[in-house]
């Protein structure tokens, strides 16, 4: 039977330099998404609680206090402790040292990078998790290529022009659902995707969640990612 992961880490820590001037004076995650009057931090806090989440741990860096601010204000849907990277750890390192807060160290967990913003079923892809067995599971991602595309024959000529096209390959989506053996094979400093998930992925216990078609999954790293999550907003994509 799955078990489902009631607690989740939140990697909120990046200088967000691509996305100055936003980040002049708040750190990536207290970015609004135009329109919302919400940070992204608070579209993942309450996608987090709708699937399940009752705790989470928010690793801050970068302008912590503002952060911190925030999350004393709101009103949250889920119980939020913060930790602070007061050095740079890595990716490894601050994933580990925010992982020793969860409350419940034997039980599977979430996490999830500060800057994403996505809607899909997190009970699914532990369900997907616990099927494989997996010590670690990363949701996948297939974005568009932001340049159009050209299509030519085996001659040379061209077929078609097309806008922005799907990446043929998958991306990892920033997502993940880790078992509680996980944060033992974290590095103290360093990046776990060039340490861990390799040894992982040897051992055949590293598994890939493919989103579901039609789920909404987008990166905020510059100002124009802010624009397009604001237009796709009102379009209607988002939930």
């Amino acid at each position: 039977m799955t078990q489902y992961p009631t607690q989740a880490v939140i990697l909120a820590g990046g200088q967000g330099s691509r996305l100055r001037p936003y980040t002049d004076d708040r750190p990536k995650p207290m970015v609004e998404i135009p329109g919302t009057g919400v940070p992204i931090i608070g579209h993942q806090l309450a996608w987090l609680a709708e699937e399940g989440v009752t705790d989470a741990v928010v690793s801050c860096g970068h302008l912590a206090e503002v952060l911190e601010e925030w999350l004393a204000k709101a009103e949250l849907p889920c119980r939020v402790t913060t930790v602070i990277e007061r050095e740079p750890l890595g990716r490894g390192g601050g994933l580990k040292f925010a992982a020793r807060s969860l409350p419940r160290p034997d039980e599977p967990w979430y996490a999830t990078n500060g800057d994403i913003w996505t809607r899909f079923s997190l009970r699914e892809m532990a369900a997907f998790h616990g099927e494989r067995d997996a010590t670690a599971t990363l949701a996948l991602a297939r974005p568009r290529i932001p340049w159009g595309a050209v299509e030519t024959d085996e001659f040379g000529h061209v077929l078609d022009f097309i806008e922005a096209p799907p990446s043929p390959y998958l991306i990892n989506a920033g997502v993940y659902v880790f078992s509680p053996r996980f944060a033992g094979l974290l590095p103290e400093r360093g990046d776990h995707e060039r340490t861990t998930f390799p040894r992982l992925a040897r051992e055949r216990a590293l598994a890939g969640f493919p989103l579901p078609q039609g789920s909404y999954w987008r990166a905020i790293d510059t100002a124009k990612d802010l624009r397009e999550a604001a237009k796709e907003l009102a379009g209607g994509n988002p939930s």
